[in-house]
Parts: C-alpha cells; sequence; structure tokens
C-alpha cells in the first residue's frame, strides 16, 4: 500500500520546514519545535457551545484541564470524554490537540476534558498517569453536569497508551468506571521491538530513535519498560476492558503494537473496532488542515461512542 497523498503531503510540509530531529537537541528546543509546527497542521478550529479552563488538584501538585462543552451536549447527563494527547510524554499541551478535542466534543455530542499533565523528563513515569487519573477522578465526580456511567477515554500515540491503562485501571476498580475506550495509534510496549520499527522506521514522520528518545525520557529506569503502566501489551490479561475503538496508521513505526493490542483486546473478549488506514503516517488526526482522513477518523469514532453511550430513555408523561 502506498501512502495517501494527503500523508504524503504533510510529510513534505514537514521537511520542507527543515530542524534537527528531536533527540539531537534539547527537550526545550523540541517543545519550542513542536509548538510552532502544530498550529500549520491543525485546520480552523471548529467552535464549540462553551470552552473553560480549571485547575484541580491531584497527588503531584495542581493540574490544569480545559473543557469543551460540545454543541447539542447537554447541560445535565452529558455523556464525557477524557482526551489525553499524545507527544511521547515528552512534548504536547492543552493547544496541541485541541482539533481533535472539539471535534469529539461536537460530533459527539460530549464534553471532553483534556488534561495538561505533567511531562516528561521533569515529571517521569508515573507522574502524568497519575494526572490523568487524577482528571478522571474529576470528570466522574459529577461537578460538570456529565453522566458518570456515560464516560470514555481517549487519546493519541502516547496519550493512547495512558488511556489504554487508565481503561485497565478502571476495569480493576483502581480508577472510576469507563464505559469506552478511543485508542489512536496507541504506543502499547516500550521495549520498540516490533517489526513495523523497521519497516517505517525514518522517512515517515515519527522515527525509531525519535521514539527511543521519548521512551528513555519517560522511564525511571530500564525496568520500568516491562511494567504494564508503561507497556500495557505486557498486562497479564486485558479480559473485562471496557469497548475499544482502535486506530492505526499503515505507515507509522507502531502500527504492529497497536494491532497487536486490538488483537489481544479481541482475544480477551472485549467489544472490539479496529479501523486501519492502510495509507496513512503517525499522528494524521491532528493533521485536519491537510489530511481529509483526520476528521474523518474523528467523526468515526464520535459515531462509534454515541452507540457504546446512548441517550437515556425517558419515560413519557
Amino acid at each position: 500500500m502506498t501512502l495517501d497523498p494527503d500523508a504524503l503531503r504533510a510529510l513534505e510540509i514537514g521537511r520542507a520546514a527543515g530542524g534537527e530531529p528531536f533527540e539531537n537537541g534539547s527537550v526545550a528546543a523540541a517543545r519550542a519545535t513542536y509548538n510552532a509546527s502544530f498550529p500549520t497542521l491543525q485546520g480552523e478550529h471548529e467552535p464549540v457551545a462553551a470552552t473553560e479552563q480549571r485547575q484541580i488538584d491531584g497527588p503531584n501538585g495542581p493540574v490544569t484541564i480545559r473543557i469543551h462543552r460540545g454543541i447539542g451536549a447537554p447541560r445535565t447527563g452529558a455523556r464525557a470524554v477524557l482526551y489525553l494527547h499524545g507527544g511521547g510524554w515528552v512534548i504536547g499541551n492543552l493547544s496541541s490537540h485541541d482539533e481533535i478535542c472539539r471535534w469529539l466534543a461536537n460530533l459527539g455530542n460530549a464534553v471532553v476534558i483534556c488534561p495538561d499533565y505533567r511531562l516528561a523528563p521533569e515529571h517521569k513515569f508515573p507522574a502524568g498517569l497519575d494526572d490523568c487519573a487524577t482528571a478522571l477522578r474529576f470528570t466522574a465526580a459529577g461537578g460538570l453536569g456529565i453522566d458518570p456511567t456515560r464516560i470514555a477515554v481517549a487519546g493519541d500515540s502516547a496519550g493512547g497508551n495512558v488511556a489504554a491503562v487508565l481503561a485497565l485501571l478502571a476495569r480493576d476498580r483502581l480508577a472510576p468506571p469507563l464505559a469506552a475506550q478511543i485508542l489512536i495509534y496507541p504506543n502499547t510496549d516500550a521495549r520498540q521491538t516490533a517489526d513495523s520499527y523497521r519497516r517505517f522506521g525514518d522517512g515517515f514522520g515519527l522515527t525509531a530513535a525519535t521514539m527511543a528518545w521519548f521512551r528513555d525520557h519517560y522511564v525511571r529506569t530500564p525496568e520500568d519498560i516491562a511494567d504494564w503502566r508503561v507497556s500495557p501489551l505486557l498486562a497479564s490479561s486485558l479480559a473485562g476492558a471496557p469497548p475499544a475503538f482502535v486506530v492505526i496508521a499503515g505507515h507509522d513505526i507502531l502500527a504492529d503494537e497497536g494491532t497487536a493490542y486490538a488483537e489481544r483486546l479481541r482475544a480477551d473478549g472485549v467489544p472490539l473496532v479496529l479501523r486501519h488506514w492502510p495509507g496513512q503516517i503517525h499522528g494524521f488526526v491532528s493533521m485536519g488542515r491537510h489530511i481529509l482522513a483526520a476528521r474523518q477518523t474523528a467523526s468515526e469514532a464520535a459515531a462509534w461512542l454515541r452507540l457504546q453511550t446512548p441517550e437515556p430513555i425517558t419515560q413519557a408523561d
């Protein structure tokens, strides 16, 4: 399968921008480069019914969250999505994935909560995970007019990693219950030995060298790599996890581990929709200005979410 023309154009734009690979410089330089790049990839941010930011208390200190109430989301009893942004646990912020958060809010008639979780290497595993668990507890507490039985967790790349872990923690009653999980090209195996690292290790956006740099900033010691909270593919069982919608980009170093995670979900009896985009690259859902499949993916995920979290049936007077 060849690259989708939209994906090829996005890669060409990245190459034309130049710049050193993240792993060749400092973390501060990587963040500055990324912060300058994502506005050129995201499309115009569509309006939602309301947006606000709050600070909530967590075990590591306050966590800032951004809350989008989608057009059509009710003021009480709304479905909700806790969205965890990607960026290798090292880069990314509340604005870097704002486009998809707004899409999911409107398309899903939902309240979308995005936490500005702590990043590595200043805050190594499990600090970011703890912040996201804090945001889930806040979401489920009821202060936002959310139905606690209709909460989904979602995320892309490293955010998909944390989303998968939260789903398992919720299954084990170590976090509030979840109705669904949306995993977009998730990182599930920090060993980084899957064959897609060889097939797509260079020239397709996210490289194998950059992914190793991200991981090595995130973990405290090499022993963390085998911890299922870093590598959820290594969890002893995925049975009992909430229904999953998994998105795979065909030209992505994370393609094989994401597919392997989806296959394990299915084998362990978890209801699954696996959406494979063979011509796409890692990060395509955050490239709505150039890649039409970005919004289509969000639309499909939101439609699936609505089926998983239907509106309550009300009795006629």
